[in-house]
């Protein structure tokens, strides 16, 4: 998937019932997700079990496939936690982090016991925070650039939109690029 320059992406996975799973990537221009160029779904059909503490090696197959054959990528956007704790045990985002070789955000919906560290950052009208924590850069940079996101509600639009073509999806490969303007 060519980008024609940097890449920010956010990524999301769905598991199906079959076994197997959809991955779902949006990708912009900028940080904050303004311009979308790009969306993409790929299916794997088979993924490992659930295994609690190694969730990760569920969840990166699906990103790697989707996620192949970007250019230039940049700054990757995932659901769920970078870090686990104050110390960093690592979670999907540090995995990805180190898989991938750029900076990982993580945007949780919901908060985790032992993550006392993640930043809870308000959205829009939202009472409910969505919870960020970050591998490869500054926390704090990472939660201004979620603070910023393109979108009005709680969760910021690509996020949302790679949320719904990982359980809806496009047919498998699909690419549809798209020029907003």
């Amino acid at each position: 998937m060519e980008t024609g320059g940097r890449a920010f992406v956010a990524v999301d996975v769905h598991y199906l019932g079959s076994g197997g799973a959809r991955a779902a990537a949006v990708v912009a221009t900028d940080a904050r997700f303004s311009e979308v160029v790009a969306e993409r779904t790929e299916v794997l059909a088979e993924v490992l079990p659930y295994r609690p503490g190694e969730f990760y090696l569920r969840e990166l197959p699906p990103m790697r496939t989707v996620l192949s054959g970007l250019s230039g990528l940049s700054l990757l956007v995932v659901d769920g936690y970078a870090d686990l704790d104050s110390g960093g045990r690592p979670c999907l985002g540090a995995h990805a982090h180190a898989e991938f070789g750029v900076p990982v955000i993580g945007v949780a919906k919901s908060a985790f016991r032992t993550a006392t560290h993640a930043v809870p950052v308000l959205r829009g009208t939202s009472v409910r925070p969505l919870f960020v924590t970050a591998a490869g850069m500054p926390r704090d940079e990472a939660v201004d650039l979620v603070r910023h996101m393109a979108g009005q509600h709680r969760l910021p639009d690509a996020i949302r939109r790679a949320d719904t073509l990982a359980r809806a999806g496009l047919p498998a490969a699909e690419l549809a690029d798209r020029q907003d303007g």
